[in-house]
């Protein structure tokens, strides 16, 4: 019973972020990439189906694909994440926090996100024939 349950929330939370991601794609203020990866993420936990459809898929898939087997995003992926990034905390930090220490708390934040996107690689063109591994999640040696 907690299983289905666990399952069907990561299902519906992918769902969401993939959403999101697809949103993004036409909204330059809204960063496809990291929704992308949250949906990966919670479809690897929710469903294999899912997961497997996500990472083959032609809009998406190599996206996820480039960010796990490379550690890499596109150059534009990093501009638009670190501009909304500091776009919305700066507006939180200078018109919702109140306390100083709840402004440099949010300000910390934001740089030390925007120095893990920094140390990212930007995808290559190189990159782009980059196939799935194997997308199951069994555990031993495969199945003969």
């Amino acid at each position: 019973m907690f299983e289905k349950i666990r399952k069907g929330f990561f299902i519906a939370a992918g769902s969401l972020f993939l959403g999101l991601g697809a949103v993004g794609l036409f909204l330059p203020v809204l960063p496809t990439t990291p929704f992308l990866l949250l949906a990966a993420a919670c479809f690897f936990r929710g469903s294999d189906r899912m997961y497997t459809w996500l990472l083959h898929h032609p809009w998406f898939g190599l996206t996820i694909r480039n960010y796990r087997q490379h550690r890499a995003v596109s150059k534009r992926a990093k501009i638009v994440s670190i501009a909304a990034l500091w776009l919305f905390i700066g507006f939180s930090a200078l018109v919702a926090a109140s306390a100083l220490w709840h402004k440099l708390l949010l300000i910390g934040v934001a740089a030390g996100v925007s120095l893990f996107l920094l140390t990212l690689k930007a995808a290559t063109p190189g990159m782009t024939g980059a196939k799935p591994e194997s997308t199951t999640r069994r555990h031993g040696p495969p199945p003969r």
